[in-house]
């Protein structure tokens, strides 16, 4: 038999390269797109802003006016807005007043019909997600959807059975690649694995498809160290 026989031909070499190139400009054109979204979401909230800031800016000004007018600049601009309002906010929700007026809102927003629905359950999460639930690590290993297999979840909140006491996990289990959307279960504390891991690692191997593994993985929960019997005489 002919040793070149097994040589790709052209075709398979060409579809070989063109199923490459597009696998390796996927990751940088779904970065890029969600990091223009991002910026684009930005930029509409600072938009009245920055009407009111350029607004004695006028088209007859042929210097100035290019110059402001600048999508770059404008974007920059946008993000520096966002980030001392959010520097703000932050600043304010830490001190004594801040609170106050915060808790304020927190009463009309509750008793707006249809809205404190939303925004109670918006809340709680944000709340669940900044504090660290006693009991339980934040990101850990439950049996699901069958007792064999394994998936990544985080404990949004840990709480008792009222008859039996039982300690218990609310646990967001996230779908891949959008972590956004997932289920929701009740797990006995005793059954979650511990992971170890940090939040932006749990979401790094939930949004790549379990591509992008951290170094420190535990599948099963440690063994229970059996007491040693005491020692006889």
């Amino acid at each position: 038999m002919n040793g070149t026989d097994n040589k790709p031909t052209t075709m398979q070499t060409t579809q070989k390269y063109i199923l490459l190139g597009i696998f390796t400009l996927i990751p940088l054109w779904l970065t890029f797109a969600l990091i223009d979204l991002l910026l684009s979401f930005i930029l509409g909230l600072a938009q009245p802003f920055l009407v009111w800031i350029t607004a004695g800016i006028h088209p007859a000004d042929s210097l100035w006016y290019p110059i402001v007018k600048n999508t770059w600049l404008q974007t920059a601009m946008a993000l520096i807005l966002v980030f001392l309002v959010l520097y703000g906010v932050g600043w304010l929700a830490s001190v004594y007043l801040g609170r106050k007026v915060l808790g304020y809102v927190d009463k009309v927003m509750n008793r707006i019909p249809f809205v404190k629905s939303i925004y109670k359950a918006i809340k709680g999460l944000t709340d669940a997600v900044q504090t660290k639930p006693s009991e339980a690590e934040r990101v850990v290993m439950i049996e699901f959807p069958s007792p064999d297999m394994k998936t990544i979840g985080l404990v949004t909140r840990t709480f008792k059975d009222s008859n039996t006491g039982r300690e218990l996990a609310a646990v967001y289990v996230p779908t891949t690649p959008n972590p956004t959307s997932g289920y929701l279960e009740i797990v006995p504390v005793d059954k979650l694995v511990p992971t170890n891991w940090k939040m932006d690692e749990a979401m790094s191997f939930i949004i790549s498809g379990g591509t992008d593994i951290p170094p420190n993985f535990v599948y099963d929960r440690p063994p229970i160290k059996k007491p040693e019997p005491p020692e006889t005489l």
